[in-house]
């Protein structure tokens, strides 16, 4: 029953992490959106690589607050030569509610509970040696990581993640008919390739 439990966990946090809303960026339905996502995202990533963490959470901060300024001190100029009275540029912002709710903090850490516990059973299963074999493709995955490890660090390889996700739907899209064919092609002659029924 608690294995039957986590299953399904897993699937739900599959369909949250899937929704439409979230994959509306990665098969630019709209550039502009998609563009600056990735754009953002990149240029972290990148300050990142060459400052801490600390410069760059402080500078994009300090940067947002000089963009803010700039524009409340325009607004507030161009109210007083035009002597309008539209209020503060930033008051429909100031109205919404930023609060997290306890049922959504509960329900989030409740989820990420479970995944550490089934994360923290599965590395129990695998270093004690359970099962063999899963023991060994596990030995095996740690031996090629250290090697990815040897040639990338941990930042390259989230801006390659990140440029792969981006263009990856965007290149099945376009080759869809092909990529089938060669999956089709591998299934058909790497025995055990194919899909275990369950």
């Amino acid at each position: 029953a608690l294995a039957e439990r986590d299953r399904t966990d897993l699937c739900s946090w599959r369909e949250s992490l899937l929704r439409p809303h979230f994959l509306f960026f990665f098969h630019w339905r709209d550039v502009r959106a998609s563009g600056l996502v990735l754009g953002c995202s990149l240029f972290l990533l990148l300050s990142l690589l060459s400052c801490s963490i600390i410069s760059v959470l402080s500078y994009s901060s300090l940067g947002l607050l000089s963009l803010t300024l700039s524009f409340r001190t325009y607004r507030g100029v161009l109210q007083a030569i035009q002597k309008s009275d539209e209020g503060h540029p930033f008051k429909r912002y100031l109205a919404q509610d930023v609060f997290l709710s306890k049922d959504v903090v509960q329900r989030h850490s409740d989820m990420v509970l479970s995944r550490i516990n089934g994360a923290l059973k599965e590395l129990r299963r695998l270093f004690l040696v359970e099962d063999l074999i899963d023991s060994l493709k596990f030995a095996a995955f740690l031996w090629v990581l250290t090697y990815i490890g040897a040639w990338f660090n941990g930042l390259t390889l989230l801006i390659l993640g990140l440029i792969g996700a981006f263009s990856g739907p965007i290149v099945y899209e376009r080759h869809q008919v092909m990529l089938t064919a060669v999956v089709l092609w591998i299934q058909a002659k790497v025995p055990g390739a194919k899909k275990k029924s369950e």
